[in-house]
């Protein structure tokens, strides 16, 4: 397939058909054909862990502590897009969830402990100031961890709701929130993140634009072909998404 040059060593490339993942190399950016005018962009909506944050929290080992290592074999076969694993231990009787929770909060704080930012998170938060397009933050994380995130990097979110929120993602009502909170529509909103079945599904039910940060290109693996909601745009970090923006996104306030 052809490469278009967007600037020195970043490209996009259109996929013929979007039924099945699209593809990228490193330094690059897929695009789902279907978006094909430039639409106007009043807002873009972060994940935390993994998008604006560097991932440090060992979400599988994190999942087979929590369902034991029979039980998460059997549902990751089950689910192509990945573990939900706080829709399913909600399941699951009081005491029981008590101690799953206490887990998962025990591999959150690890996290915490060791949080850095992604590499061009701040630039890009920058450029999206400079445009006046607003920035919030939806996360499965707690709120401590959010507001732990605002105090040590000096970056603001508004609305920033993390799992507090209920339903959370992938359910949309968080972006919906958000958009509402901003008085813009669902379609002039972008929603960023590091995970198909979360952050995907949460905007693309919402309607909004929707871009996977794969920075290992772990996406390209056969077992996400079939998955039910793929993202307008795929890029390997947060540094490809301003030309992104600008070349493909309506950026008047």
């Amino acid at each position: 397939m052809p490469l278009l040059t967007l600037r020195p060593f970043i490209f996009f490339r259109i996929t013929r058909a979007f039924s099945s993942m699209a593809t990228s190399v490193t330094s690059s950016i897929a695009v789902s054909p279907t978006v094909t005018t430039k639409a106007r962009l009043r807002g873009v909506v972060f994940d935390m862990d993994g998008t604006l944050t560097v991932p440090v929290i060992d979400f599988q080992a994190m999942y087979r502590a929590v369902l034991g290592k029979e039980e998460y074999v059997k549902i990751k076969s089950e689910n192509p897009s990945g573990i939900d694993i706080l829709h399913h231990i909600e399941t699951w009787s009081p005491d029981k969830q008590k101690q799953a929770y206490q887990i998962i909060a025990d591999f959150e704080k690890q996290g915490s402990d060791r949080l850095q930012i992604m590499p061009g998170a701040s630039e890009l938060c920058e450029f999206l100031d400079s445009r006046n397009i607003k920035r919030g933050l939806i996360t499965r994380n707690v709120k401590e961890a959010v507001d732990l995130f605002h105090l040590r990097f000096g970056m603001m979110f508004s609305p920033a709701l993390s799992r507090e929120f209920r339903p959370y993602k992938p359910d949309p009502a968080p972006l919906l929130h958000i958009c509402s909170n901003w008085g813009v529509q669902p379609g002039e909103v972008m929603m960023i993140g590091d995970s198909l079945k979360d952050d995907v599904a949460c905007g693309k039910r919402a309607g909004a634009f929707t871009c996977l940060l794969d920075e290992t290109g772990r996406y390209n693996s056969p077992e996400y072909q079939s998955v039910e909601f793929k993202p307008d745009y795929k890029v390997s970090s947060l540094v490809e998404v301003h030309s992104l923006l600008q070349n493909h996104f309506n950026l008047t306030p």
